[in-house]
């Protein structure tokens, strides 16, 4: 067989095997391109989860405790050695993730005075620290850096931030002593010292700042009689002489990872590292980090989007791979009278598949280069996809040459009729279909699966599914045609009856499960997309049980009725929670020996007010909401955990819990496995009916305030919550207590945006959109494929009824007729197949990763109804064109006169 030949056939067929070069070219490009953009998508995440971070939350921190150097080298030079020894014993994947690392050597604070601070009475304490490279990374304002060089009973040279010093009245050349104290605050072994010099950073910004305590910022007292405390910065020989006398030290060695240094591809390696690091602490060191708390956060999301994801993939490859199977049907169906003549004239029984394979071998490969070439081109990391593409390759370009193999030797027959009563075989077939579909549903949702991997069960159960339910649509609508024509029969006119009797007829199995299949991978993502946005505005109401709450640690009582003073607020509230509390077995204290709680206090009537103002869908427990003052215990709503330890104990009917100091007797009246304003995975809490309380010499106090109303202005609520809190630390039963730290207001509008932004929500929008429009363009073309599998029998039809006189409407209504229960049911068991897979799926996916922990609920969507009658209607449409433009291209007369096999 020459090459000329096959180049030949192949433009003489140049649209069959245009089509079968596009989707073998899409094909490739979503295998080359995809994992690229995902990549990209996840790093883009990654990064800006990482950056809405505080830096100093990638710092890898190793610490000795503050006492004498014990070691026979300086200060400074053995730091410096275990600096590179502790970067060297790091696992790979954290040492390689490291981009800026620093050390440090500092004194314990001791107390300093002075001319200067005694002038503005300021009571002051003073760490010195002496580390390497601070010098590039600040300016000197005034005087001079420490010297390095050491001189016996010369005074302790040091150098001060110039806001620091300004805000404590101090400047180069400020004399000063330090040292120790004794019980009275008298300095009793100070040492002189004097500041050579004031420095400002260069930026702010840079890590090498950021250690504990910082070197730019004054610690505020904490209480009544309490010094500042700030750090100064010495010249390192100093330093390792004082450590030398005998001065206690302590070291610090940071090591920061570098958001352009984390893979979101290898998070779970470098999750792992900082782990065994953990485990493996050095003798005498203690190690801080708080990394792996957002890659754990990220990695959950990704690991759930690449779940998801590939459940998608397997719907769109599926549809493609059934639209390449139709293409080369469709090819071969069109040149079936000359592989038989072909037969005919003494050709082998593989003859024809040669010639089809020769002709493929033309025009697939090139599109598979041409479609992995310009995934290539897709901005990201790329994944090891190769194998699959070669693969892919092989396949699409042995469709024609197998299509050629299944064509009946003899001639083409009457293939519009499917007969009532199949074959033993086909029943076979379809029964063992139908029984591995529910097989392998059962089996996933047993066995479960690891997320983050490409489970093969998972991605055979979407299509397992799809495909029986197009067999078993297969089955059951030709019956109610059957009964609509012979109904049809009955009445005047010829359209209706003829085109439910050609509708019941029809032989479209392979097209009806590639439009199954696509449609159901568009409806999946719809109603996976929209039962995550309902859990996400569930998850926030958990979060903020209201329009917004301000959290503190305590509030003066009068703090809710000044809030409700604010403008736009409507309702307000008040909540009470502690953690980790004890149970008592009697009102003296005898511990019941049951793990420690969470308790929560809340107005009951309140909290309800507040939540229907607030438009909350927030059911508060009837034991809550009527709760009254009374004698006896207090009805109390208990996690299922704590229920059952207290019946366990015989204590369900009394036991007593303490509150702010209080202890309060409490009975369960209800279980409740979750609560608001209680984090995700809480398991164990007791609620109790804030309103309900006894009269007792202290009252409890708000530590949140729950606010309902319109246009609330965050910092009038954030002002108001620390006037609260400073009221209730003048004018409470206890002052002088230490400066509470200022109040958060919160949003449920706010935190709903959060749940919704950052992280992996990218890349799981990205696989929403792109399954659904690529499900519903599939599925169009699908159904085009559906219609242009019957076009020539129709077109006969057409072309006779038409010679007898059929209208041009009539053959429009004929044609409406004919295609609409064919869409209809091909869209309807598509979306019926999309809709009943998130129910099977969503326990294993683990998408709650994006909603804060609360499980993912998908139910049914009313405007999913409204979707699919749009995308039937929209099908129908096209359907109906396409196969307006078909015959207008086979222009029907000539169907007539040149046979059925023209």
């Amino acid at each position: 067989m020459s090459v000329g030949a096959a180049v030949r056939r192949v433009r003489a067929y140049g649209g069959q095997f245009l089509l079968l070069a596009v989707l073998t070219l899409v094909v490739t490009l979503l295998i080359s391109g995809v994992p690229r953009l995902v990549n990209r998508l996840a790093e883009q995440g990654l990064r800006a989860q990482l950056n809405s971070e505080p830096a100093a939350r990638r710092d890898i921190s190793y610490t000795t405790s503050v006492e004498s150097a014990t070691s026979r080298r300086t200060a400074m030079g053995d730091a410096a050695e275990r600096f590179d020894a502790l970067a060297a014993e790091m696992p790979p994947p954290v040492r390689s993730a490291v981009t800026e690392r620093w050390y440090s050597v500092e004194t314990a604070a001791a107390r300093v005075v002075g001319p200067d601070l005694a002038a503005r009475n300021l009571l002051v304490d003073m760490g010195l620290r002496a580390m390497p490279d601070i010098q590039g990374a600040s300016t000197l304002v005034e005087g001079a850096w420490p010297s390095e060089t050491y001189v016996p009973d010369r005074p302790i040279e040091v150098a001060l931030d110039v806001d620091v010093a300004g805000k404590l009245n101090l400047r180069a050349g400020s004399q000063l002593r330090i040292g120790n104290t004794d019980d009275k605050g008298r300095l009793t072994d100070g040492a002189p010292l004097v500041v050579t010099g004031l420095f400002r950073p260069v930026d702010r910004a840079n890590g090498i700042w950021d250690g504990l305590p910082q070197l730019l910022r004054i610690i505020e007292p904490q209480g009544d009689g309490q010094p500042f405390v700030i750090v100064g910065v010495v010249a390192q020989s100093p330093l390792n002489k004082r450590a030398a006398e005998g001065w206690p030290i302590q070291s610090n060695w940071r090591y920061r990872l570098g958001v352009d240094r984390i893979d979101a591809r290898e998070l779970d390696q470098l999750i792992d590292g900082l782990q065994v690091m953990q485990r493996n602490q050095p003798t005498g060191l203690t190690l801080t980090q708080g990394a792996d708390v957002p890659l754990r956060a990220f990695a959950a999301q990704i690991n759930a989007v690449r779940t998801l994801l590939a459940v998608i993939a397997a719907g769109v490859l599926a549809t493609l791979a059934g639209l390449i199977v139709l293409a080369a049907g469709l090819a071969i169906r069109r040149r079936r009278s000359e592989f038989a003549l072909l037969r005919a004239r003494g050709g082998g029984a593989t003859a024809g598949a040669r010639r089809s394979l020769a002709e493929s071998v033309l025009v697939v490969p090139v599109a598979a280069v041409l479609g992995w070439w310009l995934g290539t081109l897709v901005p990201g990391a790329p994944d090891p996809t190769t194998p699959y593409v070669i693969g892919v390759t092989v396949l699409v370009t042995l469709a024609l040459p197998l299509a050629t193999l299944a064509v009946p030797a003899g001639g083409a027959g009457r293939r519009d009729l499917i007969r009532v009563r199949p074959s033993a075989r086909r029943l076979t077939v379809e029964v063992s279909l139908l029984l591995l579909a529910g097989l392998a549903a059962v089996l996933l949702r047993r066995r479960g699966l690891t997320l983050g991997e490409v489970d093969p069960l998972l991605v055979s159960v979407p299509v397992l599914l799809a495909i029986a339910a197009a067999v078993l649509a297969l089955r059951a609508y030709p019956w109610p045609l059957l009964l609509v024509s012979r109904l049809a029969a009955r009445t005047r006119g010829s359209v209706a009856f003829l085109g439910t009797a050609r509708a019941g007829r029809a032989a479209v199995a392979a097209p009806l499960v590639v439009v199954v299949l696509a449609i159901g991978t568009a409806a999946f993502c719809a109603v996976v997309a929209a039962g995550v946005d309902a859990s996400r505005e569930r998850a926030a109401a958990q979060i903020v049980p209201a329009d917004a709450v301000i959290r503190g640690e305590r509030f003066a009582p009068d703090t809710v009725d000044e809030l409700g003073r604010l403008p736009g607020v409507r309702a307000v509230t008040r909540v009470l929670y502690q953690d980790d509390e004890r149970f008592a077995s009697d009102e003296v204290g005898t511990d019941a020996f049951i793990e420690q709680t969470d308790v929560l206090l809340v107005d009951g009537s309140g909290l309800d007010t507040v939540a229907r103002e607030s438009e909350v869908d927030l059911p508060v427990p009837a034991a809550l909401r009527t709760a009254a003052p009374g004698s006896g215990p207090l009805p109390a709503i208990v996690s299922p955990a704590v229920a059952a330890d207290l019946t366990k104990a015989g204590l369900d009917d009394s036991a007593f819990i303490s509150v702010q100091g209080q202890r309060y007797e409490f009975r369960v009246a209800g279980t409740q496995d979750r609560f608001p304003l209680l984090a995700a995975n809480t398991s164990r809490f007791v609620i109790l009916p804030w309103q309900a309380l006894p009269t007792r010499t202290t009252i409890p106090v708000p530590t949140s305030l729950l606010i309902a109303g319109d246009s609330l202005d965050a910092e009038a609520l954030r002002v108001a919550g620390d006037q609260g809190q400073e009221r209730y630390q003048r004018d409470g039963t206890v002052t002088g207590r230490e400066r509470m730290i200022g109040v958060t207001v919160d949003t449920r509008a706010d935190v709903r945006r959060d749940l919704g932004e950052g992280g992996a929500n990218g890349v799981l929008a990205f696989g929403f959109v792109a399954g659904a429009a690529g499900g519903t363009v599939l599925g169009l073309l699908a159904i085009a494929f559906t219609v242009l599998a019957g076009a020539r029998a129709r077109g006969q039809v057409l072309s006779r009824l038409r010679t007898l006189g059929l209208s041009r409407r009539q053959w429009r209504g004929l044609l409406l007729v004919e295609l609409t229960p064919l869409v209809a049911v091909s869209v309807l068991t598509g979306a019926l197949v999309g809709a009943v897979l998130p129910l099977l799926l969503n326990p294993v996916l683990g998408l709650s990763a994006f909603t804060s922990g609360v499980p993912v609920r998908v139910a049914f969507e009313p405007s999913l109804v409204a979707a699919v009658l749009a995308l039937g209607a929209v099908a129908l449409g096209f359907a109906v064109a396409v196969e307006a433009l078909n015959n207008r291209r086979l222009r029907l007369g000539e169907v007539l006169r040149l046979g059925e096999e023209s």
